[in-house]
Order: structure tokens, then C-alpha cells, then sequence
């Protein structure tokens, strides 16, 4: 897949990407700042930002004024906040190019910050933080990243705390854009019928202010096994179970993806079959790769009857001590390499997601991987390379359990954690 990339004098990137016989446009504005960038003080805050770019700008004062102009193209608009990167976008007919980045670009650079409009937020996000974690299924991800990074913003719900939500004032969100909304570190995606978009783009934004942004808090990785329960009374027990992983960008991201795969990535994983298909203890199971810049982490997650809750634990470490200590076939691999290049394939069927790619690549790691590149990555994995991965990250020193379910006693699952 062809792009081009270029570079302004402030330090901004532009990256467009074309894809053939697509009347359709996808700008994305992607900061590489995300919520571990965050004090405790005003936790929360990226994600706070990114809401209140939507209630209005200089150009267009409402959230309606935002809303109904990219209504008015037939436009799809949204925003995604993470722990290392902030992301806007709005993708239509390409023939509303100019409209895209003249409201995108608004939305970043002259954000009204109106007080009344915080403070309506403020609770809206409020009972979005309520609605998570009285989600097991969602928040005991969370759950598990506080365990594994601790006292960290690494460690933090992206969404913050409701102290530190409840204390952000309008001075917070300016001094923040000032801090991190830096053309240094923004990077513009630009996919699917993509004329003349460098040109504009620069137009509208080559007139940011170079300046230096604030590195993050590095993370502690604690080598002893430990648990994490959240005490609740739910229907079912839900956990997470995995090690310390790879940081983004490591020489065996390949193998590890293909590791996940094999492990919980489809419905054909070797989870999906133990834990779902021939005991039936679980409906969903999956495993994860979480990638950040000092870290990783690389998990196992179900839901289960709690009286059934050790039972699946056990489970799940059989099938991690299987992949560090036996070899999969290449039949298995091939399988899982197929199915990795072709859910990519899919992806690029969609700009927004082309666009992602892309300028995800350029934020986290200063450099562009393209579908071609990530494909052959992906083929030249061995069988040995993969039994390589999970032996070095499955390891009990670095073993952790996280749980939400109607629990008392952390040291009954404390005694699961053996390999």
C-alpha cells in the first residue's frame, strides 16, 4: 500500500494514504498523549479533553454547530482516548475535505472550554466512570492494569478518578493543550481519496507552535505473583490472567501476536476450545496484548460461575504452560498467521481504520509500518520463535490475577499461581 509522508517545519506529520476506487475520506488527528501522561491531581483529564473539543470552537460555538455541519455531509465523527496516544476523526465523501480538517482543526486549536459546558460533562463522564465498573466484563481489564503497574498512571483508569474529575477546571484543560497538543507531537492520517489533502492540512495547521513536550513516568514491573480481587456480588466471576509483555515495537511483536492468537485470539484458540467448547465453564474468553512504550502485558480473560472461578483459572495456566514448553505445529501456526493477515486484509477495506494504522505507527513508534511490512513480519515467524516468546514471558515470578465476583479470601487464588 503506497503513502506519503511529510514533515512541516513546526514538526507536525501529515501521512496520506491512498486507497483506490474509494470516494470517501478519513482525516485523523492523532496526539501522542494519552492518560499516563497525567498527575493524580487531574487524572482523567485527556479523556475529559477530548469530550469537550465536541461542545464547541471559535467556528463553531455549540456542540449542535459541530454536530449538524458533519451531518450535513453525511459524516461519521468520533474521538478514542487511550493511556498513549488521543485520537479525532471524521470520515465522508471526499468532496467534503475542506469542511473535515476546517472543523477537526478548530476543534483542536480554539476549543471554547465554556464553564457550563464542563460542568455538564463533568457529570456525563461521571456516570460513564459508573457505567465501567459496573461492567465486570469491561473494568476488570482495568483491574488488571492497576495490579500490574500499580501506583502509576500506567496504572490509572483512563477515565480518572472521581476526586480529581470533580476538581478539573477550566485553567486545567488550557495548560494541558499547551503542554501536549504540540505539532511535535501530532501526527494528521489521511486515508481513501486523499487529493490534495497534505496541502490542506497544512494550510490549517502549519501555523502551530513548535515546542517541546513532557516525557511520562516510567513504570516498576514487580516480579512476585500477586491478586487483585474486587469483592461483589455478581452472577458470574470474572478474571484476568497473564505476565508482564513486550513494549511496542520489540523484535518479537510478530511472534507475540501469533502467540495471542493461538492462545485466545479466535474462536478456534486453544481457550476458546478448553475453558467454552468442551467444558462449557465460559461464553466469552479471550486473550490480550496490551503495548506501551516501557512495557507490555500479555493476558488471558473469562467469565465463569463463581464456584467454577479456580476451575477456569487452572484451565488457563495449563494452556500458558503448554505454549511455553511444548512447540506448536505448523499447521497450527500457518493457521493463525492466515488468520492475523486476513483480519488485517479486512481492515483495510475501511479508511478510518487504514488511517489508524498508519499514524498509530508514526506516534508510538516514530516510524510507519505498512500492511505489506506487518504481513511479512507475520510469515516470517517459526514455530520456534513462538515457543521462544512464551517462554520468556510466561514466567510465575511475573504472574498476576486480577478478579471481580462475589469473593472474600485473596489467598485461595494466591495458591493457584504456579506454573
Amino acid at each position: 500500500m503506497n503513502y506519503s509522508k511529510k514533515a512541516l517545519k513546526n514538526s507536525l506529520r501529515i501521512i496520506s494514504i491512498p486507497i483506490p476506487a474509494v470516494k470517501s475520506v478519513t482525516v485523523l488527528i492523532l496526539f501522542g498523549v494519552g492518560s499516563r501522561y497525567e498527575e493524580r491531581r487531574i487524572s482523567g483529564i485527556s479523556h475529559f479533553l477530548e469530550h469537550m473539543a465536541f461542545k464547541g470552537s471559535k467556528n463553531y460555538p455549540t456542540a449542535l454547530d459541530i454536530s449538524s455541519t458533519i451531518d450535513g455531509i453525511g459524516g461519521e465523527f468520533n474521538a478514542f482516548t487511550g493511556k498513549e496516544y488521543t485520537g479525532y476523526y471524521v470520515k465522508a465523501a471526499s468532496e467534503h475535505l475542506k469542511i473535515i480538517v476546517d472543523v477537526l482543526s478548530d476543534m483542536i486549536l480554539n476549543s471554547k472550554f465554556d464553564p457550563g459546558e464542563i460542568e455538564r460533562e463533568r457529570g456525563v463522564i461521571l456516570e460513564e466512570m459508573r457505567m465501567y465498573q459496573d461492567t465486570p466484563v469491561r473494568y476488570i481489564s482495568s483491574l488488571f492494569e492497576n495490579l500490574s503497574f500499580g501506583d502509576n498512571p500506567l496504572g490509572w483508569d483512563t477515565i480518572g478518578f472521581e476526586e480529581s474529575l470533580n476538581g478539573l477546571r477550566r485553567e486545567d484543560f488550557a495548560t494541558f493543550i499547551q503542554r501536549f497538543y504540540s505539532p511535535a507531537n501530532l501526527v494528521v492520517g489521511v486515508a481513501g481519496e486523499v487529493k490534495n489533502s497534505q496541502t490542506l492540512v497544512e494550510d490549517y495547521l502549519s501555523s502551530m507552535r513548535k515546542r517541546e513536550t513532557p516525557l511520562f513516568k516510567k513504570v516498576i514491573e514487580i516480579k512476585r505473583p500477586k491478586v487483585k480481587l474486587l469483592g461483589k456480588k455478581t452472577e458470574q466471576a470474572h478474571f484476568c490472567i497473564g505476565f508482564y509483555s513486550y513494549k511496542v515495537g520489540h523484535s518479537r511483536r510478530y511472534a507475540l501476536a501469533l502467540l495471542n492468537n493461538i492462545l485466545g485470539g479466535k474462536m478456534s484458540s486453544r481457550l476458546f476450545v478448553s475453558l467454552r467448547e468442551r467444558r462449557g465453564l465460559a461464553y466469552y474468553v479471550r486473550s490480550n496484548v496490551e503495548e506501551y512504550h516501557d512495557s507490555g502485558l500479555f493476558f488471558a480473560q473469562a467469565g465463569t460461575e463463581p464456584r467454577k472461578a479456580q476451575e477456569a483459572i487452572k484451565i488457563c495456566l495449563e494452556e500458558f504452560s503448554k505454549l511455553a514448553t511444548k512447540q506448536v505445529d505448523s499447521v497450527e501456526l500457518k493457521k493463525a498467521k492466515e488468520n492475523l493477515k486476513g483480519k488485517l486484509v479486512l481492515d483495510l477495506e475501511d479508511s478510518r481504520e487504514v488511517a489508524t494504522i498508519f499514524a498509530a505507527g508514526e506516534v508510538l513508534e516514530g516510524k510507519v509500518r505498512t500492511p505489506d511490512e506487518i504481513m511479512r513480519g507475520i510469515d516470517k515467524v517459526t514455530e520456534e520463535e513462538v515457543l521462544g516468546v512464551a517462554g520468556d514471558l510466561v514466567k510465575k515470578e511475573s504472574l498476576n490475577l486480577a478478579m471481580i465476583g462475589p469473593f472474600k479470601e485473596e489467598d485461595k487464588f494466591l495458591k493457584l499461581l504456579k506454573l
